[in-house]
């Protein structure tokens, strides 16, 4: 599949990148109106949008709103993602608003050398907030900006999608539409990240999607010794908290009526059925919740 090449500079200064979201300017603004989809970029003044990084998913370092409550996986991990990413994109020194009186507002980088970098990005479209989903390029790109091109895995490699799979710190997330080249490429780096030495594994040295966790609370899941788990389960499982059911005994009761409420769409690998609801996949022993199937083989519904 092609994919729009867009070239341009990122910036972290007074904004709040995190391990899979960074701001990107072009350097012709136009070049927003190119990208693809049903969703439209919707620019900043200054002519910069936010990115997210295609086919990956990094530990929440702020997530909810106002009303609801800000909330955000262990910070250790989370923190390691987003400084890898700007540390990749030639970021040379950084630091975040670490006295804010709002915890929300501690993820604000105040301080960055060089204030922006140059790099590019390449994108198939949009998501339902009007971010471009991107695989991440730094430094000069392979062709000028404003073309589309035929992106294979060497090209791949050179992105910060598959050097934050590689080096464990980013789950894979695979949407349809995702070339399979380029999905079974990223799969692989993070089979390469599990089979790292203890201590090196990232995110897969703490991970329970799959083989377990309990949630007696928000704490269970954002304490510093907080469940490591897949970030789209974590956002389900925060939005199921928010609601605030107060089930005596049995908290994660209604939780599979909620997944099924949600409305998730996906396919398992190896089948062409389409599911519904994250219950399906999802299950529940009193407080302890797990995920029966890996995320690699787990293909989510852009639609």
């Amino acid at each position: 599949m092609s994919m729009l090449i867009i070239r341009g500079t990122f910036r972290a200064k007074d904004l709040q990148p995190d391990g899979d979201t960074i701001a990107f300017t072009p350097d012709d603004v136009a070049d927003w109106r190119l990208v693809p989809g049903a969703h439209q970029v919707l620019p900043k003044a200054d002519g910069r949008a936010s990115v997210r990084l295609e086919g990956i998913d990094a530990l929440e370092t702020h997530y909810g709103d106002d009303e609801s409550g800000v909330q955000h996986q262990p910070l250790g991990l989370a923190h390691r993602a987003a400084d890898e990413l700007l540390k990749w994109l030639n970021f040379k020194d950084f630091h975040r608003d670490e006295k804010a009186p709002k915890e929300n507002d501690r993820e604000s980088v105040v301080l960055c050398v060089p204030e922006t970098v140059p790099g590019y990005i390449l994108t198939r479209g949009t998501d339902v907030y009007g971010r471009c989903v991107a695989l991440v390029g730094r430094g000069r790109p392979p062709v000028l900006g404003g073309y589309e091109i035929d992106v294979d895995v060497e090209q791949l490699t050179k992105t910060a999608n598959h050097h934050l799979v590689r080096q464990g710190l980013a789950y894979p997330a695979f949407y349809s539409g995702f070339p399979d080249h380029l999905r079974n490429a990223l799969a692989v780096a993070a089979q390469g990240a599990k089979s790292a030495p203890p201590g090196k594994r990232g995110v897969w040295d703490a991970d329970v999607t799959t083989s377990g966790f309990k949630v007696t609370g928000m704490a269970s899941l954002t304490a510093d010794d907080g469940a490591v788990i897949l970030p789209k389960l974590f956002r389900r499982l925060k939005d199921y908290l928010d609601l605030d059911l107060h089930l005596e005994g049995a908290p994660l009761a209604c939780l599979p009526a909620f997944l099924a409420g949600a409305g998730d769409t996906y396919y398992l690998q190896g089948t062409a059925e389409r599911l519904t609801g994250l219950q399906g996949i999802v299950v529940t022993d009193g407080e302890t919740v797990r995920m029966t199937r890996p995320v690699e083989e787990i293909t989510f519904d852009e639609a």
